[in-house]
């Protein structure tokens, strides 16, 4: 069958989806073909994101955000969006899922206290992911 693939977009590709890229790299190793995008990519990663992810051992300080490209859409098993702001059109023969994050802004917490909320609730997500992707794909 090969190797399952995961495309996780977010609008400025340097939180959320860098995030959730870095972790699933770390729980599928080569299992899985990982890639992220956004729908309007910004200019760097976000400090914060990369500094709550370090904290558990994981580096996306030299990612660059990368703007979504249809063709990988296409050629990915699974599209995930995390949160309410990516959308991404529907592709015949790819599967989408969206994933309504945690955000802690909304509860007035922000800084790094918000990153760690919001990597902990990727990280949970992303464990589940790599579990399906690498038992009933391999």
């Amino acid at each position: 069958m090969g190797t399952p693939s995961v495309l996780f977009v977010c609008v400025k590709n340097g939180g959320k989806s860098q995030m959730a890229a870095g972790l699933m790299r770390r729980a599928a190793g080569d299992a899985v073909q990982v890639y992220s995008a956004g729908t309007n990519p910004g200019t760097a990663v976000n400090a914060l994101s990369a500094e709550a992810l370090l904290e558990v051992g994981v580096d996306i300080s030299g990612q660059t955000p990368t703007l979504i490209d249809p063709q990988l859409v296409r050629d990915v098993d699974l599209v995930v969006t995390l949160g309410r702001e990516a959308h991404v059109d529907p592709v015949d023969g790819t599967r989408f899922e969206n994933w309504d994050t945690d955000e802690p802004s909304e509860r007035g917490i922000d800084g790094i206290d918000r990153m760690r909320l919001v990597r902990d609730d990727i990280a949970a997500r992303v464990r589940l992911l790599a579990d399906q992707l690498t038992t009933t794909e391999s």
